[in-house]
């Protein structure tokens, strides 16, 4: 039999990798690691142990947690970690561990436009171009699923942000338009990924198919919550401003005890600048080649998010 690794598996998009894998395979195929055993809940433990999945607490510093973790397996789903800037690093010591131990194959949660230069100013994108470019450097077959920026952020963040703000959603992302994709489906196409049906040695792009702007979702928002979050299209700076009322720093080494997100401000605003650019208004069926279906809507998950306003969330750590 084969086995089968998730890394992250703690995280909202492995996570869901992971419980995929558990029930297509079955546990006992599965391994998975996680950043920090203590920030896992009592009940995903105990289903994990219940389905018989080998745990292993292993972030992308520790490298021998991650030669101990990927030993005996044959495909390996690694998934970016948050730590903007600190990655090109992390991820090397995955693939490291994962050519190491002798695992057949690699598939890596990249992220749009990775090798495309006119994505490179984005805050998040040189991380994800050096490590594609390192794996294709070290010859191992790999696939790279570059997803495109998640829904459910703009469900949930980006609502939260804006009851923290007298209701004001703002964004730099004015009218533009984006094929955001849901992270269930975004986690379909990597467990279609780690089961092995891609090709080796190329990108997937993981879009939706709805070109939605932030001010529709805004909307969407309003008329299913209730709530009268009002749109505010605004400069870079004004949102940066906006962002640091909030206790979230600009750059992502700067203060964050006591920020609502583990994202900076420069990861925000630019993403959303890439949203008013254009630059993720792309057409793609990947999604559905990969898993035999469309892929959802804003529309179809909006009330999975109705917890936030509902419970009155403040923090990211609270989300699901």
């Amino acid at each position: 039999m084969m086995r089968y690794i998730v890394t992250g598996a703690d995280g909202k998009l492995a996570g869901r990798v992971a419980d995929n894998m558990i029930k297509t395979v079955g546990g006992e195929n599965v391994t998975l690691t996680v950043w920090n055993m203590q920030h896992v809940s009592q009940d995903r433990l105990d289903r994990w142990h219940k389905a018989g999945v080998r745990l292993f607490e292993a972030n992308y510093d520790d490298v021998d947690a991650l030669n101990k973790a990927f030993s005996g397996g044959d495909r390996v789903y690694i998934v970016s970690g948050l730590e903007v800037g600190k990655r090109v690093q992390q991820h090397k010591n995955a693939i490291d561990a994962a050519i190491n131990q002798n695992v057949g194959h690699i598939t890596y949660s990249s992220f749009v436009g990775a090798t495309d230069p006119k994505y490179a100013h984005l805050d998040v994108t040189p991380d994800h171009t050096a490590t594609e470019n390192y794996l294709k450097e070290t010859g191992h077959p790999y696939t790279a699923l570059r997803n495109s920026l998640y829904i459910e952020n703009y469900l949930t963040m980006y609502p939260m942000l804006a009851l923290a703000s007298n209701n004001v959603w703002a964004s730099t992302a004015m009218e533009g338009r984006a094929t955001l994709v849901a992270k269930d489906d975004a986690a379909d196409a990597a467990t279609a990924a780690l089961l092995g049906k891609v090709s080796d040695f190329r990108s997937y792009n993981i879009f939706g198919s709805q070109s939605i702007s932030v001010r529709e979702l805004c909307q969407l928002v309003n008329n299913v919550s209730g709530l009268n979050l009002m749109y505010d299209p605004v400069d870079d700076e004004t949102y940066y401003q906006y962002l640091e009322k909030l206790h979230i720093p600009r750059i992502i080494t700067g203060d964050f005890s006591q920020s609502p997100v583990p994202f900076s401000g420069n990861d925000i605003v630019s993403n959303d600048d890439s949203i008013r650019d254009g630059l993720l208004d792309i057409p793609s069926n990947d999604i559905e080649i990969l898993t035999g279906h469309k892929p959802k809507t804003a529309k179809d998950i909006v009330h999975e998010s109705s917890y936030v306003w509902e419970n009155h969330i403040t923090n990211w750590s609270q989300m699901r």
